[in-house]
C-alpha cells in the first residue's frame, strides 16, 4: 500500500471505509440520462462523469446546469462502442484524423488497440480540450476526469497528458491500476487506494446479490465502483447490447437494499469535490 493512504490526505480515520461511486457514460443516450439522474436523486449514486461527444450530450449538460449540486467529471471519449448509434469528435475531423475510422466516427471498443497504435497525442490532446472547453463553456464546473473505455488513458502518454489537463484546469483525475494509484498518491494527491470496479466486470444475472456481497466485503480505505445505471426500455434494447448490465446497475443503486447496506456498514460515500480540493490546491 502506498505511504499517503486516501484516508489521510482526506482526513478520515485509517479504518474508514470510503467509496465513490460515479454512474459513467451520463449523455449518451436518453435511457441512461433517465437512469443516472434517478440514481443521484434517489439512490446512492453520488457523482457521474459527462460524455460529451454523445447524442445525448446536450440533454445532459441541460440537466447538469438544472441540478448545479450534483459532482461530475467528464468521461474523455474516444471511442465509440456502439453499432448504430454512432459519434465522432467534437473537433473537425481533418484535425484529428489519427482519433476517426473510415466512417468519420471514433473507433469502436473491438478495435481499441487499432487506436491506440495510431492515435496521434497532440491530436489527442486537442479533442481532449475541445471536451472539457466545452463542458466549461457551457458554466458548468466539472470535479474531475476519466476515460471512456481506457482505462488510465490506454497509453503512458495519454495517461501523462490527462494528468497535467487535471492539473491545469484544477481537476482530479481516476485511476485504475496499482502503478498509477501510488505513483500520485506517492506525490500527496488522493486516489482510490484499490483497483476501479467496473461494473460490466460483474456478472449480470444476480448482479444484486453480488453488490450486495462487494459492499458488506468492502476494504479500509477508499475504493472507486464505476457504474452504469441504464433502463432497459425499447430505445435502449435498439441501440446497446449492453442494456442488460445498465438495467441490474439501476435497479440495484436505487433499491432499499444499497441504502440499507451502506448504513448498516458505516461505509462513506464521497464524491470527487473532496478529491478535487486537494488535487487543486484547496
Amino acid at each position: 500500500m502506498p505511504d499517503h493512504r486516501a484516508n489521510d490526505l482526506l482526513g478520515y480515520p485509517r479504518d474508514a471505509r470510503l467509496l465513490i461511486l460515479n454512474a459513467d457514460d451520463f449523455g449518451m443516450y436518453p435511457a441512461i440520462n433517465e437512469a443516472i439522474l434517478h440514481s443521484l436523486t434517489d439512490g446512492v449514486v453520488r457523482s457521474t462523469t459527462l460524455m460529451v461527444p454523445c447524442p445525448g450530450a446536450t440533454e445532459a449538460m441541460r440537466t447538469l446546469g438544472d441540478h448545479p449540486e450534483i459532482a461530475f467529471g467528464v468521461h474523455l471519449t474516444v471511442i465509440c462502442e456502439l453499432a448504430t448509434h454512432r459519434w465522432g469528435p467534437l473537433t473537425p475531423r481533418d484535425r484529428v484524423p489519427s482519433l476517426v475510422d473510415e466512417t468519420g466516427s471514433f473507433f469502436s471498443n473491438d478495435r481499441r488497440e487499432d487506436l491506440l497504435a495510431r492515435a496521434d497525442l497532440a491530436e489527442v490532446e486537442i479533442e481532449f480540450r475541445a471536451q472539457i472547453d466545452a463542458v466549461v463553456a457551457a458554466g458548468l464546473a466539472p470535479t474531475h476526469l476519466d476515460w471512456h473505455c481506457l482505462h488510465d488513458g490506454g497509453r503512458a502518454d495519454i495517461f501523462d497528458l490527462t494528468l497535467g489537463l487535471a492539473r491545469e484546469f484544477g481537476l482530479a483525475m481516476r485511476v485504475s491500476k496499482r502503478a498509477s494509484i501510488e505513483r500520485l498518491q506517492g506525490h500527496g494527491l488522493p486516489t482510490d487506494d484499490h483497483d476501479l470496479m467496473d461494473s460490466f466486470r460483474v456478472p449480470t444475472v444476480g448482479k444484486s446479490s453480488h453488490y450486495a456481497r462487494m459492499l458488506r466485503e468492502l476494504p479500509e480505505g477508499l475504493s472507486e465502483w464505476a457504474v452504469h445505471p441504464g433502463l432497459g426500455n425499447a430505445g435502449a434494447r435498439a441501440i446497446d447490447a449492453g442494456w442488460p448490465v445498465r438495467e441490474a446497475d439501476h435497479a440495484f443503486f436505487v433499491s432499499r437494499e444499497a441504502h440499507e447496506i451502506l448504513g448498516a456498514e458505516g461505509i462513506i460515500v464521497l464524491d470527487y469535490r473532496a478529491l478535487r480540493a486537494i488535487w487543486s490546491g484547496g
